[in-house]
């Protein structure tokens, strides 16, 4: 008997509203996402149904994080007054759970802390979850800042810390719905999402004993670590899992074209926006869509919605 998602139909009728096209290859129909006005844009996480979360710059270069749902932007950006300021801070949402809890990134202005001395480097760098409304920081306790991914039905929360730097003072972490903290002793990783009990969890890293550093993929399954790569490439990342334990994520060609992948039982699936030069799979949620971001011929970036074709 075949199998189809329910939701699926309202997310592609949103999508052909919002782009006026779309595009079928590989297996998938493909959609473009632009925030209206902005010079670029990223999506990076897709709920249950089809609530998608990322982010967009600006005519003046800013960064805002957005939410689209219902074929509908709204911008998500955290208010300065969550450290005592005013205005509101560069914003990142890259991931978002089933009652809409957003996590994500922001930037602290330079003097906000100690180390953070130049603007958006990694001491200015700081986690929030937005939960019903509500802005919280999410940092891992005697360290300098952090970048949650990704947050479960049940309120944890995968993502990394870091202090000065992204290499060797970063460090995948896990955050329990209570505020336990606990992390992996893998130097210059993240993790970026779990499946909903947590049993096994993804993320990527960079091998720093080589020279240059080579970054791959990972799999942490009932607290086992195991790295990954996708055939033929010479890098790859892991960014997201659903709960059937497919994975996407992206590589790079031995060309040196970004390409975004599929990982399933039964192999690995290249993802690639039509047309694209270069194409970055981020998201994906149980019925297998898929969000990610690709760079058009004129070098401009754009969010993708990637909906698997209905079944002959």
């Amino acid at each position: 008997m075949k199998r189809r998602n329910l939701f699926r139909p309202a997310i592609v009728l949103a999508l052909l509203a919002l782009t006026g096209s779309f595009a079928e290859a590989q297996g998938y129909n493909y959609a473009s996402i632009d925030y209206p006005k902005a010079i670029r844009t990223r999506t990076f996480g897709i709920s249950p149904g089809g609530v998608i979360v990322g982010d967009y710059r600006d005519s003046a270069g800013t960064l805002h994080g957005f939410l689209l749902a219902g074929g509908r932007y709204v911008t998500v950006d955290v208010p300065a007054a969550l450290v005592g300021l005013t205005g509101v801070l560069p914003t990142g949402p890259r991931g978002i759970n089933p009652a809409g809890d957003i996590v994500g990134f922001y930037f602290v202005p330079p003097g906000s802390s100690a180390n953070c001395t130049v603007a958006f480097t990694p001491p200015c760098q700081k986690g929030f979850l937005l939960h019903r409304g509500t802005f919280s920081t999410v940092l891992f306790p005697e360290h300098e800042g952090s970048i949650p991914q990704r947050i479960t039905p049940t309120g944890h929360i995968y993502g990394c810390y870091h202090d000065l730097d992204y290499m060797g003072s970063m460090f995948g972490f896990t955050r329990t719905a209570s505020g336990t903290f606990t992390s992996i002793d893998v130097p210059a990783s993240m993790h970026t999402g779990a499946t909903p009990n947590g049993s096994t969890v993804v993320g990527l890293y960079a091998d720093l004993t080589m020279m240059p550093s080579s970054t791959h993929g990972y799999v942490i399954q009932n607290g086992a670590f195991q790295s990954f790569d996708v055939p033929g490439s010479t890098f790859t990342e892991a960014w997201d899992i659903n709960p059937s334990g497919n994975i996407v994520g992206d590589f790079q060609d031995l060309i040196g074209a970004f390409h975004g992948f599929l990982r399933t039982a039964s192999g690995y699936t290249s993802i690639s926006f039509p047309a694209a030069i270069g194409t970055h799979a981020f998201g994906i949620n149980p019925g297998g869509v898929i969000v990610g971001t690709y760079t058009d011929m004129n070098n401009v970036t754009h969010g993708f919605l990637a909906v698997p074709a209905a079944d002959n």
